[in-house]
């Protein structure tokens, strides 16, 4: 049975709007998931987050810059500006500067001052757990409310960033692009107390396996059920230069 979000309705794709798989797909899938978790067993989120309104700022600010970036200009940020009152209340010249090291940062940090005030206006300064909130809130769409909710709240959420949707396809788990899409059909291949961690795990494995452009199919540990196996180096040693022991700098 589906675990409820505190609303008490799912949070993620119901198997009305999707195709039911194949149960061989469903199988492969979860064997690639299981192989992934013992090559990750310390797979989680990489932005480093105290609550859950830090997690849903870093992940906001994650956007076009790196999660270890974000992590350096974590601890001045939140020192200054602990909640959402705080940062709501900012002076404009300050909040840039803390976040200028990440690029765009007057962008970002219009798209801070806005998500705080709205916090404060409508949640009184609290983050909600629930999907529909967040996704209401200014600068936050379904992968920013899914790391929340899945890491803050522990309420199961598929995060379909760049590599989770690139490895679903080479996978061969789906044929989707748009983002909802894929979350909705490799939704459907998983139990949805599964969905966070498999987040994790596919993440993890396209930034230090399975890259864009040349991906380590030597030194994949799922090679064996990739039906895209061969588009990167397929010699053992070749392909171990290319693995990476964390995420981009």
């Amino acid at each position: 049975m589906s675990a409820p979000s505190p609303s008490g309705r799912p949070s993620g794709p119901s198997s009305a709007t999707v195709e039911r798989p194949s149960t061989a797909l469903v199988r492969r899938a979860r064997k690639v998931d299981r192989a992934l978790a013992e090559t990750y067993p310390d797979a989680r989120c990489e932005l480093d987050f105290a609550d859950p309104f830090e997690l849903l700022v870093v992940t906001v600010l994650s956007a076009q810059t790196t999660d270890r970036r974000v992590n350096a200009t974590r601890p001045t940020l939140f020192a200054a500006y602990p909640d959402a009152p705080a940062m709501a209340a900012a002076d404009r010249a300050d909040l840039e500067r803390i976040l200028g090291p990440l690029g765009f940062f007057r962008a970002k940090t219009e798209s801070l001052l806005k998500l705080s005030a709205a916090l404060v206006a409508d949640h009184d300064g609290q983050v909600p757990p629930r999907l529909e909130d967040l996704v209401k809130l200014p600068g936050v769409g379904r992968k920013t409310a899914n790391v929340v909710l899945g890491n803050a709240f522990d309420v199961p959420g598929i995060t379909v960033d760049t590599h989770f949707g690139r490895l679903a396809r080479r996978l061969g788990w789906t044929d989707e692009t748009d983002p909802v899409k894929v979350e909705h059909a490799v939704g459907a291949l998983f139990p949805r107390r599964d969905w966070t961690m498999l987040s994790h795990h596919l993440i993890w494995h396209g930034r230090r396996r399975c890259h864009a452009k040349k991906p380590a199919c030597g030194a994949c540990p799922v090679s064996h059920w990739c039906p895209s196996f061969g588009d990167g180096p397929t010699d053992p040693v070749a392909a171990a230069a290319l693995v990476k022991t964390q995420g981009p700098a």
